[in-house]
């Protein structure tokens, strides 16, 4: 294990499940799991905190457990992921023009260029929780996927920016912060399953990931190595529960298992003649309900989720385009032939994304269902952060490779430029030291001389 990376915390906070995950990358740039505990969640619906004091005792649940999973592990400070209908995306555009044109473009440069971006207008009650760089341009230079290096006048690029309502978030913050923890960053939760169940074949392909979690669909669009577009629809696993409680007369929980155990997301695909026998309220006598009834049910609500990321796919023209297909993930894509289902609705290939593509080998079995796809991707989220920073603390030191540059003569004028720099520093360096001790030690009767 590699001890020099940190240990990062990911905590998702979801509508029927509170987990908390400690994970290291090791030098072999797999997450290795340290710690894992999980809760049920109470407080939140449809991806939203309503109840604080049920949400911090939740949280809290789930950091004892992750903590008895490893009792060495500390755990301060967690990314936290955020979903619910009142996320909104659009899209931006900025530019600046470079003074010194000569220089080469920064990340100084690209971090202004981002900064500029906190400031778009929207609406009073929201607030910018992420500003996402699709491609840049420099001066007719168009699609750059990097412009650091390049030389030009006028730097510019296209812009995702995620916003979300103020009051949810400082909800979520206060939650977390009132179970004594600190959030290093809010992460949008299908930008995190993204980050866990992708690759760069996939990225380069284009997909949609679709995350079902319990009280959201969330919806993250790739297209040509860059985000493209991003939903949350405000329908999930939850939902479907609710249905077929409603529509079997059933309680909350027996829907539950019901879904779990013989749920189909397609009619055809089960018989007429399976039935389920529920047992009776206060001696009310058992009841039957056909396997097809419950698959109507979760078909439609299904289907209609589907249509949602048909709509969006076409908002943005990429209906047809994404080769990689759709990746199903989080709890509600563990369904019966969704896959299925999602090809018939959208028209794109399918498939189930498990958060496995980044895990080191001999991980927790557990931690291998799409459920914890959006905890790993915060994990996986906060380790770029770490790895952006380091890299920017390292380019600022200027490294100078003298190796090849022969010894300077005495007579010699043409020196390499680098080198010239290093020892008229050097040089500059010393008479300063040099003068200052011959001022510190000089004598009132030097000074008279």
């Amino acid at each position: 294990m590699n001890n020099e990376n940190p240990i990062i915390v990911g905590l998702d906070i979801g509508t029927t499940k509170i987990a908390a995950i400690a994970g290291r990358k090791n030098e072999y740039g797999k997450l290795e799991i340290l710690g894992f505990g999980r809760a049920s969640s109470n407080g939140v619906q449809h991806g939203m905190v309503l109840n604080i004091d049920q949400t911090i005792k939740a949280i809290e649940a789930a950091l004892e457990n992750c903590r008895a999973s490893n009792p060495g592990i500390e755990i301060n400070e967690v990314y936290v992921g955020i979903a619910g209908h009142h996320i909104k995306s659009l899209q931006t555009r900025g530019d600046i023009v470079r003074q010194n044109t000569e220089d080469e473009i920064s990340q100084a440069d690209v971090d202004q260029l981002v900064s500029d971006q906190y400031k778009t207008y929207i609406p009073a009650g929201d607030r910018i929780l992420d500003v996402i760089p699709q491609e840049f341009t420099v001066d007719n230079f168009q699609n750059i996927a990097d412009p650091i290096g390049y030389t030009g006048i006028k730097v510019g690029a296209n812009f995702h920016i995620i916003t979300g309502d103020k009051n949810a978030i400082r909800n979520i913050n206060r939650s977390v912060e009132r179970a004594g923890l600190k959030i290093v960053d809010l992460v949008l939760q299908p930008l995190a399953s993204a980050a866990a169940v992708m690759n760069e074949h996939d990225l380069e392909a284009g997909v949609a990931i679709v995350d079902i979690g319990g009280g959201t669909t969330d919806l993250a669009i790739y297209y040509e190595g860059i985000i493209k577009h991003t939903a949350v629809i405000p329908f999930g696993g939850e939902n479907i529960t609710m249905d077929i409680k409603t529509g079997l007369g059933v309680l909350k929980t027996q829907a539950e298992q019901m879904k779990i155990q013989f749920g189909s997301a397609l009619v055809n695909e089960t018989k007429s003649n399976q039935f389920i026998t529920i047992p009776g309220l206060r001696g009310l006598e058992p009841k039957e309900v056909s396997v097809k009834t419950l698959a109507g049910i979760i078909q439609a609500r299904m289907a209609e989720i589907l249509d949602f990321v048909s709509y969006h796919l076409k908002q943005i023209g990429l209906e047809k385009s994404l080769n990689g297909g759709i990746i199903l993930t989080g709890g509600g894509s563990q369904l019966k032939h969704l896959i299925q289902l999602t090809e018939y609705q959208t028209g794109l290939s399918a498939r189930v994304g498990l958060p496995t593509e980044h895990l080191a080998s001999g991980h927790i079995e557990e931690l291998a269902k799409p459920m914890y796809s959006t905890c790993l991707g915060l994990i996986l989220k906060g380790y770029n952060d770490y790895e952006n920073k380091r890299r920017k603390f390292e380019n600022q030191f200027v490294k100078v490779d003298l190796t090849g540059v022969p010894p300077v003569q005495e007579e010699e004028v043409a020196v390499p430029m680098a080198a010239s720099m290093v020892r008229s520093g050097l040089k500059k360096f010393i008479d300063s030291w040099k003068n200052g001790l011959i001022e510190l030690f000089r004598e009132e009767e030097d000074a008279k001389l």
